[in-house]
C-alpha cells in the first residue's frame, strides 16, 4: 500500500504525516525525518531515522519491546486483554520518544497476529489514541518485500554472492524473499517471496507444550515446519540462492549464541557469518533446553526465553531445506548464513522516506 498523503495531519492507515510539504513550493528536499513502528506477534519496535539519497541514518536507534501481542491467537484467533494492555503500554513509551522527537512522517505496520485476529479493531483504536496514527495491517507479501528491502540496504555487494535469499523470522510468520543475481536483474530487486505461517510463538504454542518439550512435540513441529517450507520452495526457488541472510530476534539471539557471547552485542552479531553447523548444534541444543536452563542465559532477552525452541527449530529446517534445495541445483550446498540486525523495521523507515523525497 503507497503512503496516503495528509497535510492536515490527519490520521490515515498505517501512516501520518506530521509536517508541512515542500512539495510545490519550488524547494527540492534533501533528506526527511522518518519514524517506523514495526509491531509482530512477540514485540513491537520503533526506529527514527534520517533518510536521504545516501540511506538511512539513526537518530533513536531501535527501540524493542516484548509484548506478546500474539497470546493464543494461534488457538483463539483473538487478541488477549493482557496482550492488548501490553501493547498499550508499550505504545505510550514510543509515544513519550516521539514527542521529543519531530518527524516528519510515521508509519506504523503490523503482521502475522494482527492478520489472524477477529478483534484486532480494538488494538487498532487503542494504537490510535495513544500514537495517532492507525496500524496498517500488512500482508505477507508486503512484509516480505520490506524485510528484503532492509536486509539488503546494508549489504556490501562486494562482500556477498547474489541471489540473496532473506529470512525473517517472527513469533507468527517466516518470510523468504530471493532478490535478483546482479547480472540480469539487480540484487536489490525481488524476484520472490512468500510468507509461511510459522513462527516461534505460533510454533511454541502449537506443538512444544512440555517444558522441556518432548521428542514427540519435537518431531511433530518439524513435520509441520517442513510441510510449509516445502509448500514456499513451489513459490520460491530455494535452490537459486547463493547467500542465506537471516534477520529478526531469533536469529540474532542465536547467532550470539553460537558465538559465545556472554551478552548480546548488536555490534559483534550484525553482518557475522555462522557456519550451518555451528547452528545446528546451538539450535538444537537450546531447542531441548527447560525454560529455567535458557533463564541462565543473559545472551536471550528475557521476552524470548519460552519460545526461543520454537524459532530455533525453524531456522535449523530453514538452514538445512535450503541447503538441500541449493546442492540439487548445483551439487554442493550452502554451509553458512549471515545474520543481520537489518529487516522489516528498516524496510518500513527508508520506504516511507523514500516516498516523502519522492513527492508520493
Amino acid at each position: 500500500m503507497s503512503p496516503v498523503r495528509a497535510d492536515d495531519g490527519r490520521v490515515m492507515m498505517g501512516w501520518r504525516k506530521t509536517s508541512d510539504s515542500d512539495k510545490g513550493n519550488g524547494m527540492t528536499r534533501a533528506a526527511v525525518t522518518v519514524a517506523g513502528i514495526d509491531c509482530g506477534t512477540n514485540s513491537i519496535r520503533l526506529k527514527i531515522a534520517r533518510v536521504d539519497a545516501w540511506g538511512m541514518h539513526d537518530i533513536v536507534p531501535r527501540k524493542l519491546c516484548v509484548i506478546r501481542l500474539g497470546q493464543d491467537v494461534d488457538k483463539t484467533h483473538r487478541f488477549a486483554q493482557d496482550a492488548l494492555r501490553r501493547a498499550s503500554v508499550a505504545a505510550q513509551e514510543f509515544a513519550t520518544i516521539l514527542a521529543d522527537q519531530p518527524v516528519d512522517a510515521i508509519r506504523f505496520v503490523a503482521t502475522s497476529a494482527t492478520r489472524d485476529a477477529s478483534n484486532r479493531e480494538q488494538f487498532e483504536d487503542a494504537m490510535r489514541s495513544i500514537l495517532h496514527v492507525t496500524p496498517e495491517v500488512i500482508s505477507g507479501t508486503e512484509e516480505a518485500s520490506l524485510s528484503f528491502l532492509g536486509a539488503t540496504s546494508v549489504v556490501r555487494r562486494d562482500d556477498l554472492e547474489a541471489p540473496y535469499l532473506v529470512v525473517d523470522l517472527g513469533g507468527g510468520s517466516t518470510e523468504l524473499v530471493l532478490g535478483g543475481d546482479g547480472k540480469a536483474s539487480s540484487t536489490t530487486e525481488v524476484k520472490a517471496g512468500f510468507s509461511m505461517n510459522i513462527g516461534s510463538v505460533r510454533m511454541t504454542e502449537r506443538h512444544l507444550l512440555s517444558d522441556p518439550p518432548t521428542r514427540e512435540q519435537i518431531n511433530a513441529a518439524i513435520e509441520d515446519v517442513d510441510a510449509h517450507i516445502d509448500e514456499a520452495d513451489r513459490h520460491v526457488d530455494l535452490g537459486q540462492a547463493r547467500t542465506i541472510i537471516g534477520v529478526s530476534g531469533t536469529v540474532t539471539t542465536m547467532a550470539a549464541l553460537a558465538l559465545g557471547l556472554q551478552v548480546y552485542d548488536h555490534t559483534k552479531v550484525d553482518g557475522v557469518r555462522i557456519s550451518n553447523e555451528d547452528a545446528y548444534v546451538v539450535d538444537d541444543r537450546f531447542l531441548r533446553m527447560s525454560r529455567e536452563e535458557r533463564r541462565q542465559y543473559k545472551t536471550i532477552h528475557p521476552g524470548r526465553i519460552d519460545v526461543v525452541g520454537g524459532g530455533a527449530l525453524i531456522w535449523s529446517r530453514v538452514l538445512d531445506k535450503v541447503s538441500q534445495a541449493v546442492a540439487l541445483r548445483r551439487g554442493t550446498g550452502l554451509d553458512s548464513f549471515v545474520a543481520s540486525e537489518h529487516g522489516l523495521l528498516d524496510g518500513i523507515v527508508l520506504d516511507c522516506g523514500r516516498r516523502l523525497l519522492a513527492g508520493d
